[in-house]
């Protein structure tokens, strides 16, 4: 059985067994992930998504954090002043090992869902904020509105 999942604005086809390096996820090594954006699921009978399938999943176990290979970006401008620029970069990466395909009940695995970084990132800034959302009024325009609602 396999399937093609999206991740990190990529596309995969995967089995049990394969082992994929893909954008960097908020999960730690040995941890157990579940990707949930499923586009097709294949067998005996294909199943294609509108864009997912719904309650499809892959299931998969992270087994390391990574950095890609560098990769040079060198600049250079012909004419007038000829100034040369080389800059490197490493992608980070996550490795993980394909465990399951599962064609539906996704919903009642409780495998947590792999999310990226900039996604935990936003969860936790959202999170934060959400409590300190209601500061306590201030004395005088407390007193003042009581006085406006009371005439």
């Amino acid at each position: 059985m396999f399937a093609v999942l999206k991740t990190g604005g990529k596309q995969y086809k995967v089995q049990a067994g394969d082992v994929l390096r893909i954008e960097k996820l908020a999960a730690n090594a040995g941890d157990k992930i579940q990707f949930n954006d499923i586009l097709m699921v294949g067998g005996e009978s294909v199943t294609v998504g509108v864009p997912f399938v719904e309650g499809a999943a892959v299931q998969a176990e992270v087994i390391a954090q990574i950095k890609g290979e560098k990769v040079i970006h060198f600049v250079k401008r012909r004419r007038k002043h000829s100034s040369q620029r080389t800059k490197g970069h490493r992608q980070h990466l996550t490795l993980v090992r394909v465990t399951d395909v599962l064609a539906s009940g996704a919903e009642k695995s409780g495998v947590t869902v792999a999310t990226g970084t900039a996604d935990a990132r936003r969860a936790a800034h959202n999170a934060e904020a959400a409590p300190a959302a209601e500061a306590p009024a201030k004395p005088k325009r407390a007193k003042k509105a009581a006085d406006a609602v009371a005439e």
